[in-house]
């Protein structure tokens, strides 16, 4: 039983940490566009592009985390059987 709650609150920290690096990643693209639109008089050129910057990093960073769990969750299944 607390090897699955154990497992449950990995899970939920992951995708927690998923939703929170796209939303953090599209905020920065857009407050980046849209501070350079309103510096160099571009709007909104500036904001679109950074704006799919940020998605594009958003999606980037969601598979290097997901990489980066499946890693961890084959070594742990490795761990498991050997013991």
């Amino acid at each position: 039983m607390a090897e699955n709650r154990r497992e449950l609150y990995k899970s939920l920290g992951f995708l927690s940490s998923v939703g929170i690096c796209m939303v953090a990643s599209i905020l920065i693209g857009m407050a980046m566009g849209y501070y350079l639109d309103q510096w160099l008089g571009t709007a909104p050129w500036l904001l679109l592009i950074f704006l799919g910057f940020g998605i594009a990093s958003g999606f980037r960073n969601i598979f290097i985390l997901t990489e980066r769990e499946l890693k961890r969750q084959k070594r742990e299944e490795g761990q498991d059987r050997q013991a």
